[in-house]
């Protein structure tokens, strides 16, 4: 394996209706044995499958950097994530119980959390190990099957992924992996013997998906898009304050549906928070992603670039400023030259009604935009039909959690962005989905609730 952006890297075939069809029948078989298994027996398969991924650590990071773009560095720890995803529902599976309430006259009843039955999880291509785990570990624990389709632009990881829920003792065909576009997305959805669908993606494809699963009445969680706000007091420490904004639009390429995009900065601080954001953001080391000092890889794929370039002209013809990057990259590496790299862009002088204010770019593209009051940025911060995340920094801890509380944002960070530890629940409001991925939260959404009635006297009739 090496880097060659541009060049096809392997030819993947789509699954069919044949093929979705033996796959959901295969978890079918699969989900019989291991929902019957006890909690502790799924635990010990599930974290044999961490320990493996924690072994291979580093061969599944080149991978997944070969496969999506991201830097080495990045991937590493897309890696950690995963197995520690696998770690942590690993140790709840054994845990999982329902509740005895007891009733008048020795009566009693009792409920019983049961799993769903086939899964559907449709991962992105920005983070598609990460986000196959984050999906197949609450699953598995719960006594589910899985059939994962991955995007088509990263069709390699995820199967690599299930070769190891494999070797970890997982039945044949437990965790299984379909390949295609739109139509074997479809497929999925509308196949009668799934039981629930999880998607990471578009506001519109999310859409399309909860119009299909409601034919079969299946529950869905959805984790769309985001125009997340990041809101900088000037109490703030400045130099976290910076690396926050960093974090919050540069990561995986600007590639991340919760990126802080529009960073709402005191008018107080405007001046020289926006020269040291600029300063940091033309030192980020943009190239192979595969070199340790990398810090920013290629995008996607070249329909996507010109996407986020036709962005940064609509913000220059809307007014905005271009206060350094957005042009088109070209590393000195000749099998690079033609990987679709692009400096890192901030842009100033950004108005609320600009495309590039209101719409996802997803990119690596920040919008900084100045206010005078909490009031005034939190009417303005709210003003959006996403609702994935918000961020806040500052050192007035009052004031942090009182902008939180009213953010309309499923995901805050105070004095932090970016970070995902799997004991978390993560999930948007508004147009940015609902249902959770992480944390026992998740738990909810890949199993259901029996309750059980039990008499101890005689029927009382009324009849």
């Amino acid at each position: 394996f090496e880097t060659c952006p541009g060049r096809v890297l392997c030819k993947v075939p789509c699954s069919g209706e044949k093929e979705v069809d033996l796959a959901v029948q295969s978890a079918k078989a699969a989900f019989k044995i291991w929902s019957q298994m006890s909690g502790m027996e799924r635990c010990r398969v599930m974290l044999e499958a961490a320990r493996i991924i924690r072994e291979q650590r580093d061969e599944i990071a080149t991978m997944e950097t070969i496969n999506n773009g991201k830097s080495i560095f990045e991937a590493r720890v897309d890696i950690d994530i995963s197995w520690q995803c696998l770690e942590y529902y690993a140790g709840l599976a054994g845990s999982l119980a329902g509740e005895h309430i007891q009733l008048p006259g020795g009566s009693f009843g009792y409920t019983r959390r049961e799993p769903l039955g086939v899964c559907v999880g449709i991962g992105a291509w920005n983070y598609p190990f990460q986000i196959a785990c984050w999906k197949s570990g609450p699953a598995l624990a719960c006594g589910n099957a899985m059939v994962f389709k991955p995007s088509p632009f990263t069709p390699i990881s995820v199967v690599r992924l299930a070769e190891i829920f494999t070797e970890a003792g997982v039945p044949k065909g437990l965790f299984n992996v379909v390949q295609g576009g739109a139509a074997t997305g479809q497929l999925l959805c509308q196949h009668p013997d799934v039981a629930k669908i999880s998607f990471t993606g578009s506001v519109p494809t999310g859409m399309k998906i909860m119009e299909m699963a409601a034919k079969g009445i299946k529950p869905v969680t959805l984790e769309l898009g985001g125009k997340s706000p990041l809101i900088i007091f000037s109490d703030a420490d400045l130099e976290n304050a910076v690396k926050g904004a960093l974090m919050a639009n540069f990561l995986t390429q600007g590639e991340v549906c919760c990126n802080g995009t529009r960073v709402f900065v005191e008018r107080k601080i405007l001046d020289t928070f926006t020269k040291e954001v600029v300063k940091r953001t033309q030192k980020i080391k943009i190239g192979d992603p595969l070199l340790e000092d990398t810090r920013m890889g290629a995008l996607i794929n070249r329909p996507h670039l010109n996407r986020v370039q036709g962005f940064i002209k609509q913000a220059k013809e809307q007014g905005a400023e271009v206060l350094c990057g957005g042009d088109l990259y070209v590393p000195d590496d000749p099998k690079l030259k033609n990987g679709y790299y692009m400096r890192p862009c901030v842009l100033g002088n950004c108005k609320d009604d600009m495309t590039c204010v209101k719409e996802e770019i997803f990119g690596p593209v920040m919008a900084i935009l100045p206010f005078d009051t909490e009031e005034e940025v939190l009417e303005r911060a709210n003003a959006t039909k996403f609702g994935l995340a918000g961020g806040v920094f500052t050192r007035d801890i009052q004031k942090a959690h009182r902008v939180v509380a009213a953010l309309k944002a499923g995901m805050c960070f105070i004095n932090n962005y970016n970070v995902s530890p799997v004991e978390l629940p993560f999930g948007g409001y508004k147009s940015s989905g609902f249902g959770r991925e992480n944390g026992r939260a998740a738990i909810e959404y890949y199993s259901q609730l029996k309750t059980v009635c039990v008499e101890m006297g005689d029927v009382e009739s009324v009849f």
